[in-house]
């Protein structure tokens, strides 16, 4: 009897054990192979970090409030800097937006309005109805796909039909996936949560030879409804030898509202 209670208290200890460390085991590091990191580094590097990105761009944004076409001027450089001016029919901007990795600011003219904050995804939807933050939209904006926060454990590639398809796993297990074609030209991207949902996906298109990056990109929620459609027209890209372009002044006698 002693032996079956020795046995029973041994295997109980070896379960308890294995739900212990089977996140550890689960999330042994599984690293891409040499063909799959050629082709993200491909991907990343189209557009280099001492790169500015800057361009005519038309929006067409549809959210359950209905549809609203926009035309804007860009700029972009990786990793999260940002300028956008969105440009009406007639007129001057009424919408400023500048960000760097330390801060985000905003003018709105109209209203005499300015603020300031950081560039998290909560500031940047209290003007955009966009779920992301900078990084992620300099990334998505720039044809490449956003990093996972907490680092990727896990990458994996198969043959899809014509595209090569790249799993990618965090620690948190989020994760997105790649479908990449010739080239190694970024076709699409979708992005899940811990629990495997779709929170969005993102088609890449209009590729033409003299240019790195896609000429038009549509981000699809997964509501179902909203979409972020941006076409690109006189694209430059070009070294940046000044930052400047990503700051923005408060206008004297404007009002300086602080977001955080």
């Amino acid at each position: 009897m002693h032996n079956v209670y020795s046995r029973l208290h041994k295997i109980t200890f070896l379960l308890l054990l294995a739900l212990l460390t089977g996140g550890c085991i689960h999330r042994a590091v599984i690293k891409p192979d040499s063909r799959t990191e050629k082709v993200l580094t491909a991907i990343s590097g189209a557009i280099a970090e001492n790169d500015i990105l800057s361009a005519m761009a038309q929006i067409d944004l549809i959210t359950p409030h209905g549809y609203h076409p926009v035309r804007a001027a860009i700029a972009i450089k990786k990793p999260s800097y940002l300028r956008l001016e969105l440009l009406p029919i007639i007129g001057t901007p009424d919408f400023f937006l500048a960000a760097s990795p330390a801060e985000m600011c905003i003018f709105i003219p109209s209203r005499g309005e300015f603020y300031r904050g950081k560039p998290t995804a909560a500031n940047l939807a209290r003007f955009l109805p966009w779920q992301f933050n900078i990084e992620d939209i300099v990334m998505i904006f720039t044809g490449a796909y956003p990093p996972l926060i907490e680092g990727v454990i896990s990458c994996q590639s198969y043959q899809e039909n014509n595209s090569l398809r790249i799993e990618m796993k965090s620690r948190s297990d989020k994760s997105q996936i790649l479908w990449v074609g010739e080239n190694n030209r970024l076709l699409k991207l979708a992005s899940f949560n811990e629990f495997g949902q779709e929170i969005y996906h993102v088609n890449y298109e209009d590729y033409r030879p003299e240019i790195p990056i896609p000429g038009k990109i549509t981000i699809n929620m997964a509501d179902g409804i909203t979409s972020v459609s941006l076409k690109y027209s006189e694209l430059k890209i070009e070294k940046a030898a000044t930052l400047t372009i990503f700051d923005l002044k408060v206008p004297e006698g404007v009002q300086l509202i602080l977001l955080d």
